[in-house]
């Protein structure tokens, strides 16, 4: 039983926990900055439940990082106004009458030097910042993209795609590991009896992404101590002389890792392709955590945005 000045005698005071010091004190949690302009992130592929499904679970792992943060989804291959699909061209649209609203509002408050209007830091900025939910360069997706910021009519900022980067690689690891194709701790010395020995990472968007993946394909590489191929889905025959490369080189058990997230090819491809090259197949990377923080990385870096959880994921 409590008083009024405090709990009964006896019984235990829950007392605030000291902020840790020192340099290995955790960091404080970041919000967005007041103003900051929105993100977009543009998903390729036909839009359907799955991949908005996809979308929003990834933006919502960015938005736990940053709390606060305007995400929006816009659909590179979107219709029409489909309910619940909306094109990029209407979200960059949208996002373009936003800015322009806060542009003036920002010049009224300044001629009346109101000093309870909101900071104009962000008024001169881009109308939104346009993430790719790409991990490597697609051309023809890209030069979708920005034909769409072009047509806006208004000022954005395109981000490169999610990759190469090691923390796909790491992603990659994850979803072998999850398949039985990997063991899933590189730093615990047991080993997995259905484990590849050979590695074919499969892409999509031409030799601009299997150049990227091979990057991302070296990473993974280092991770498990196997060697590692990448090669073009959408390249007939690329898979399966990836493949026929590693077993001549001796690999003998092989899997077909999908260096994608997911919308940006059919979902049948890596399987069909897997069944000609006769290897096992791991998931797409999907929404795992690393992704999202990837999209978050982007952003921050472009708008300069100070933000502990996004620095440690681009400097791993």
């Amino acid at each position: 039983m409590s008083s009024s000045t405090g709990p009964a005698s006896g019984l235990p005071v829950r007392m605030p926990r000291p902020r840790q010091p020192g340099r290995h004190r955790r960091p404080e949690p970041a919000s967005a900055p007041a103003g900051a302009p929105p993100l977009v992130l543009a998903v390729p592929g036909a839009p359907d439940p799955a991949t908005r499904r996809l979308s929003e679970e990834i933006l919502s792992i960015t938005r736990s990082e940053l709390p606060g943060l305007d995400a929006r989804i816009g659909y590179v291959d979107a219709q029409g106004d489909a309910e619940g699909y909306p094109a990029l061209d209407a979200v960059l649209g949208y996002a373009a009458a936003q800015h322009t609203a806060r542009i003036e509002r920002a010049r009224q408050a300044a001629a009346e030097a109101d000093p309870e209007a909101p900071a104009a830091t962000w008024a001169d900025g881009p109308a939104a910042v346009v993430v790719p939910l790409l991990a490597g360069p697609d051309s023809a997706v890209l030069r979708r993209i920005r034909q769409s910021v072009v047509s806006s009519g208004s000022a954005f900022e395109l981000t490169d795609t999610l990759g190469p980067h090691p923390l796909l690689a790491e992603a990659l690891h994850v979803r072998l590991s999850e398949a039985g194709l990997a063991r899933a701790d590189r730093a615990r010395l047991f080993t997995v009896a259905t484990a590849a020995d050979g590695i074919v990472l499969a892409t999509v968007g031409g030799a601009e992404a299997v150049q990227a993946a091979g990057i991302t394909g070296m990473l993974l590489s280092a991770r498990l101590a196997v060697p590692v191929l990448a090669a073009a889905l959408d390249e007939d025959g690329a898979i399966t002389r990836a493949a026929e490369q590693l077993r001549e080189s001796g690999s003998r058990s092989l899997a077909l890792a999908p260096c994608l997230i997911g919308p940006e090819a059919d979902e049948a491809l890596p399987s069909m392709a897997a069944k000609e090259a006769g290897c096992a197949a791991a998931e797409p990377l999907g929404a795992y955590p690393a992704i999202g923080k990837l999209v978050l990385a982007q952003y921050a870096t472009l708008l300069g945005i100070t933000l502990p959880s996004a620095q440690a994921a681009a400097g791993r």
